[in-house]
């Protein structure tokens, strides 16, 4: 969800494969947690989101870094933020011993350099953020914009992002006390322009348009099965029950991630789709059966 009436950008290099699907998946070392993940241009002429699945090593942890990015006004700002955003943040000094004001100065840090780099563009460009890092039995989830993160415990979904957006009662007065304005165009949008209430870049709403997460820590224990990041063309058409209750017999998490892609197709969805399922493994090490190559 972007900007109201924008033209969409080509595809540009960076994403794997421009406009064709692509899926792909992994395994941690350690055998803890397996990762799928599944992208396509959908409806759309052109593909503005971006994903991010990888595993580091950290002061001699394991760490899983993942993210879905949701460009708006063009690729540019969500292409930044998956290069750039988990490299700042595995950089970050306080990475291990305060991992969430590391999350957060990584975010802000982040936006700042990509607007510092936009100077010479005509033309806004902004980006969503869902990322989820697993460091250790914690699982930290950080949200700008209106891609999603949902986890399965205990059988059960559950929201662990809150989507921004602009008629939120607590957002809608930040931007109006920050002297903004928020209106209906076809939904709600801040300056009757953006369909987001936080986002990377967009620099001209950037008085109003905050690149702040919100940040939630769940405990990995027995009784969390996965993980769901995915852009709004998946959650626009397929809700929080139905997309688990879809992952839950499914054990490669790449097979799930294809499962949620196709079916949120299949029901119409007109925008970019893209997921990326995080299976947390338990004691009979369980892998998922995933690859660790991309395909098409």
């Amino acid at each position: 969800m972007g900007y109201l009436n924008s033209s969409v950008s080509s595809a540009i290099a960076g994403q794997p494969n421009g406009e064709s699907p692509v899926s792909g998946g992994g395994l941690s070392q350690d055998s803890k947690f397996s990762y799928g993940f599944a992208s396509s241009p959908g409806k759309r002429s052109s593909m503005e989101d971006f994903y991010e699945a990888r595993i580091d090593g950290v002061d001699g942890e394991t760490v899983g870094l993942f993210g879905v990015f949701d460009g708006h006004g063009g690729a540019r700002a969500a292409e930044y933020v998956k290069q750039h955003l988990f490299t700042n943040l595995i950089k970050h000094p306080k990475f291990i011993s305060d991992t969430k004001a590391a999350i957060a100065e990584a975010y802000s840090h982040t936006d700042t350099e990509f607007l510092k780099s936009e100077n010479n563009q005509n033309r806004d460009a902004g980006s969503t953020a869902s990322t989820a890092i697993l460091v250790g039995d914690r699982l930290l989830v950080a949200n700008v914009g209106d891609s999603r993160a949902v986890i399965s415990r205990g059988g059960k979904a559950f929201a662990v992002s809150r989507d921004h957006k602009p008629d939120q009662t607590d957002e809608r007065q930040r931007i109006e006390d920050a002297g903004g304005f928020v209106m209906w165009a076809g939904t709600w949008r801040v300056g009757g322009v953006l369909a987001v209430s936080r986002a990377f870049g967009d620099k001209l709403l950037k008085q109003y348009v905050v690149a702040d997460p919100e940040i939630q820590e769940e405990k990995v224990d027995n009784s969390l099965e996965f993980l769901i990041l995915a852009s709004d063309g998946l959650w626009d058409v397929v809700t929080n029950d139905e997309a688990v209750a879809m992952v839950k017999p499914i054990e490669s998490p790449e097979e799930a991630a294809n499962r949620l892609m196709m079916e949120a197709s299949q029901r119409g969805s007109a925008d970019n789709i893209t997921i990326v399922v995080v299976r947390f493994l338990d004691n009979n090490n369980n892998h998922g059966g995933c690859s660790t190559s991309e395909r098409t």
